[in-house]
């Protein structure tokens, strides 16, 4: 028997009798093809003008000719069908399999299938009538511990609680899986509220269920959406309404669903979905995708009508466009976690230690004197590693996992499947993910063919894996920015990223919560607010530069900035005179001759920290400034 106590939520309108060709079900279809399977023989003749056509034969008297082939096919796949096992719903399968003793049961049904033992062992099926205070006694049985397993539909999920209610006898953990969630979210959410409420022993684990249909993942989204929206409406605690069950990309139904729906339509219109031409999508949802002229229409259909049409097609074409649509999602949702634009709300953040290592007051409310602080934290964290044993077992779970050495710095990675990044002419860029000891880099398949990265033996492999490994220190250090105390007078004049909230407490006790800022933003803030900006890292410096778009402005006009060259991102630095070429190449700039014109970088590496942390000590950086205000 199971340890924990289950609770199965179901839709209501079960029906008594198992699902299937048994009873009703079974006399309805072979009625039908008794009396209407094709039987009668045909035969061809030509009309007046010479054409083929066929009319039914008859006999002497009138009466018509069957087919002897044709009757025994109908025989035949009668006796098939009445052979066939009765496939029983999911209610009458759980109560069938742990018992009536085992189970209470709380739905609408007033009778039910349940199976009896005889006197000699063998079992029967038999109907059993159901009084209208059942349900009351099963819920009764369940919370006194008499009953391990509760299934109870929408006629059991209103009025009740299935809790594990400190004063009830059954505190035992529930495991709540819900089956059939149908397509109001609301009830579904109210099914999950009968596990889950106060004064409770302790909280249900939620397990939704779902086959390998692609397609029904299109219910359990509708719920996800409707969790989404009853969280807090400020950006604030997201997960209040799901509690954590779902996943941001179980939310079919996002802005990033949005999105990658956007990028399917326009594979179709391509031709670039494997499997599935446009037409054969247009004719078999019944959406039209283009104009009259043949363009792919502006207003496209909505995320709604896609689920909901995209339940009628055949299972594999159904499974083949959802995986290449969730593909396309999840690498949405990964560019917006990577660019520090995913709304998770607040996140309340841990780690081995958390410091303030500078606060500066940058506003004060002139009549509460209540002040805005920007705050530095110095983050300590214990460096995760990915064991040897971990990446022997990824590189194994699929045939095109490799394992890869670095021939320039000797590192190994393990080479991964990784979501195609969608171009802007619709194509998809393939990409794989090397997998290192503390990193996951993406990388796209052409760049790593470019790169130093080559197929390694096991021993290099493990040689390379374990000298990394042994490098790594203990602790990761890492510094960022906080914005706490009076937001509100100031956020207009906040930097315009996303609205990131952080929940802390320091190593001293202090509890913060505030908008994270980054280290450009920072820096800009204070210049903006009269305050004096914190001084930039490095590595700070470049992210500065890479990820927000900010300029760098040093001494003697020197500015580090970043740039798009070749469809790559790149630390390019400008304002230099032809005197100082030489001084900066020997800091380890590298130049290229572009366009007739000389232009100097910085290689994107292990090195680039330490060559930028050399630019300051000569050019010391004087402030950062947005990307719009770099060449002012």
């Amino acid at each position: 028997m199971p340890r924990n106590h289950r609770a199965f939520p179901r839709k209501t309108g079960e029906s008594s009798r198992p699902l299937g060709i048994s009873g009703n079900v079974a006399e309805l279809v072979l009625d039908y093809l008794a009396h209407s399977f094709p039987t009668q023989l045909y035969e061809v003749y030509s009309d007046e003008n010479g054409d083929l056509q066929s009319r039914p034969v008859v006999d002497d008297n009138g009466q018509p000719v069957h087919s002897r082939e044709a009757m025994e096919r109908r025989r035949r796949l009668i006796e098939h069908l009445a052979a066939l096992p009765a496939v029983q719903g999911a209610l009458d399968r759980i109560v069938h399999r742990f018992g009536t003793e085992m189970v209470a049961e709380v739905t609408g049904r007033s009778r039910r299938i349940v199976r009896k033992t005889n006197a000699d062992g063998s079992d029967r099926l038999c109907v059993e009538n159901r009084p209208a205070s059942a349900n009351l006694g099963e819920t009764q049985a369940f919370m006194d511990d008499e009953k391990r397993v509760l299934v109870f539909s929408d006629a059991g999920g209103t009025g009740r609680s299935y809790h594990a209610e400190r004063s009830a006898r059954n505190q035992r953990l529930r495991v709540h899986y819900l089956l059939e969630p149908g397509w109001k979210a609301d009830n579904a959410i109210q099914g999950l509220g009968r596990t889950n409420r106060t004064n409770q022993a302790q909280p249900p684990l939620f397990r939704p269920v779902a086959t390998d249909v692609k397609g029904e993942k299109r219910f359990l989204s509708t719920i996800a959406r409707r969790l989404d929206t009853l969280g807090a409406i400020t950006r604030g605690q997201r997960q209040t309404g799901g509690q954590g069950l779902f996943r941001p990309e179980d939310n079919l139904e996002s802005p990033y669903g949005r999105t990658a729906l956007r990028q399917l339509y326009q594979l179709l219109y391509s031709g670039k979905v494997e499997g599935c031409s446009l037409t054969r999508f247009q004719e078999a949802t019944g959406l039209d995708l283009t104009d009259q002229d043949g363009s792919l229409r502006e207003e496209l259909p909505p995320i709604s009508t896609f689920l909901n049409r995209i339940l009628a097609l055949p299972i594999a074409l159904q499974n083949r466009l959802f995986e290449v649509f969730e593909g396309l999602m999840e690498a949405s949702i990964e560019a917006a976690v990577q660019a520090g634009i995913f709304d998770v709300g607040v996140e309340t953040l841990t780690a081995e230690s958390l410091v303030v290592t500078n606060r500066q007051t940058i506003a004060a409310h002139a009549k509460s004197g209540a002040q805005t602080q920007l705050l530095t934290i110095l983050r300590k964290d214990k460096t995760r590693v990915t064991t040897l044993v971990e990446a022997f077992d990824l590189a194994t779970a699929s045939q095109k996992s490799r394992l890869m050495i670095n021939d320039q710095s000797g590192r190994a990675a393990v080479k991964l499947l990784a979501p195609g990044l969608m171009q802007d002419d619709g194509s998809v860029q393939p990409r794989v993910r090397l997998l290192r000891p503390v990193h996951r880099d993406l990388i796209s398949v052409e760049a790593l063919e470019r790169s130093h990265w080559r197929d390694a033996t096991t021993e290099e492999f493990e040689q390379a894996w374990k000298a990394e490994v042994a490098a790594l220190s203990e602790f990761t250090e890492s510094t960022f920015h906080i914005v706490t105390g009076l937001l509100l007078p100031v956020w207009n004049r906040l930097p315009d990223e996303t609205a990131r909230v952080y929940r802390l407490q320091t190593d001293e006790g202090e509890r913060i919560i505030g908008r994270l800022v980054s280290p450009a933003s920072a820096a800009i803030l204070g210049e903006a607010l009269g305050a004096e900006a914190p001084a930039l890292a490095p590595n700070a410096a470049i992210a500065a530069v890479m990820q927000d778009g900010a300029g760098l402005v040093l001494a003697e006009g020197l500015v580090v900035r970043r740039s798009l060259v070749m469809n790559r991102q790149r630390l390019e630095l400008v304002g230099f005179s032809d005197h100082l070429v030489d001084r900066l190449k020997a800091l380890g700039f590298v130049s290229e001759i572009i366009a007739w014109k000389l232009r100097l970088f910085v290689p994107l590496g292990d090195e680039a920290a330490q060559i930028v942390e050399k630019l300051f000590e000569l050019y010391p950086l004087l402030r950062v400034a947005p990307s719009t205000r770099v060449n002012s």
